[in-house]
Order: C-alpha cells, then sequence, then structure tokens
C-alpha cells in the first residue's frame, strides 16, 4: 500500500457508522475508500451520501463532488442547494472533515490554500474547520523538499485558528492537545528520534504508544 492509501485508510478509522463527514482533495479523498459501513460522505456543492467514484458510462453531469470528481450515489442519497449545505456545515452537526495541509502548527492552526506563489482560494475549508466536531488532518509529515509541514507557528494564510484534533501522516498519528502536540502512533520502521527531528515543535511521546496498523 502507497503512502497516500495509508494515510487514508488511518484517518479513516475516526468514523463511525451513522456519521456525516466532509473530504477534502487529494489525500483525504480516499478515506471513503476505507470507511466503514453506513458512513455518508457529504459534499459542498449539495449531496449527503457520496458514493463510490463514478467510471465510464456511469459518469453523469449532475453528480459531482466539489473537487470536480464524479461519483456514484450511495443509497438514500440527498440533493440540495449550496446555501443548504454550508447551512449543514456551519451548523456543527458534521462529524469530521478530512483536510490536506500545507502546514500545522503546534497549536492546531491549519494553513491549506495558499503559497507565496500559488493562491487557490479555501473554498469551503474555512466553514468546515469551524463546523465540524472533529478536524483532521491527512498529509504527509514533510513537504517534497524535506522541510517541516509541523511547525511552532504557521508562517502560510491561516485556514482555521486552534481546529486541528488529529494529524495522520505516513510515519505517525499526533493529537493536538490542551498540553501540546502528543505523538500516540508510530509506523514499524520508523523511530521517535526521527519524528521528533523531522518537525519544528516538541512533542509528547504517549505513554501508551502504538504502532500503526500496516494490513488491513
Amino acid at each position: 500500500m502507497d503512502n497516500r492509501h495509508f494515510i487514508a485508510r488511518r484517518a479513516a478509522r475516526y468514523f463511525h457508522s451513522g456519521d456525516v463527514v466532509n473530504l477534502g482533495i487529494g489525500i483525504p479523498s480516499l478515506c471513503g475508500n476505507y470507511a466503514e459501513s453506513g458512513v455518508l460522505f457529504q459534499t459542498e456543492n449539495g449531496f449527503i451520501g457520496v458514493g463510490a467514484t463514478a467510471q465510464g458510462i456511469e459518469i453523469s453531469d449532475r453528480l459531482f463532488n466539489a473537487g470536480g470528481i464524479p461519483y456514484l450515489p450511495a443509497l438514500g442519497g440527498c440533493a440540495f442547494d449550496v446555501a443548504k449545505s454550508f447551512g449543514i456545515i456551519r451548523s456543527g452537526r458534521m462529524a469530521a472533515t478530512v483536510l490536506g495541509a500545507l502546514q500545522v502548527s503546534q497549536h492546531g492552526d491549519l494553513a491549506n490554500w495558499a503559497t507565496p506563489d500559488r493562491a487557490f482560494g479555501m473554498g469551503g475549508a474555512m466553514d468546515l474547520v469551524n463546523g465540524a466536531k472533529q478536524v483532521i488532518v491527512a498529509m504527509e509529515l514533510c513537504a517534497k523538499d524535506g522541510s517541516p509541514k509541523l511547525v511552532k507557528e504557521c508562517t502560510l494564510p491561516y485556514t482555521g485558528r486552534r481546529c486541528v484534533d488529529h494529524i495522520v501522516t505516513e510515519r505517525c498519528v499526533i493529537d493536538v492537545t490542551p498540553e501540546g502536540l502528543v505523538l500516540s502512533e508510530l509506523r514499524r520502521g520508523h523511530s521517535v528520534e526521527e519524528i521528533c527531528s523531522a518537525v519544528e515543535p516538541p512533542l509528547i511521546v504517549s505513554p501508551e504508544l502504538k504502532e500503526m496498523e500496516e494490513d488491513c
């Protein structure tokens, strides 16, 4: 299993049957492949009950998620307009959202929509990080150039402040707590020292540090 799917599978373990969950683009969008039965996925452009990715003749020009990916509706799915969609997001009824990140700070601040040379617009992320009960970041631990994405303070434009609950990476799981960042799970083949050297903030090593599951 490649790192992207490994991260998505672990992040999906936070969902439970009956939850309504929003998935961001990129790695988060893969979480739907690993969620337990009964989890309902929502897309900001107006649907609860997003199912598998549509292929070939299954594709309908009426069923695309907010990232432009065609999908099949799940049994019992419901469509509505964008205004109602964001009303649901802002109501606090969403169990979780999974988002990618460019940076996460030691306080759980999130920056995920712009860099000095590229700005895409944050889309619904600003509403999601304030409306969802859990905010889960699914990302690789370091940027492509090896620089840390888990930083003391974000230097890129904020999406939300003190909003992140869990950070799932290809090497570890880190929880954001009032006491600080807690290293709670570690992938086989990696060490605590390696993780601590790859991030800027100090980490608290959980006394119940677990090994991340490799097999389905």
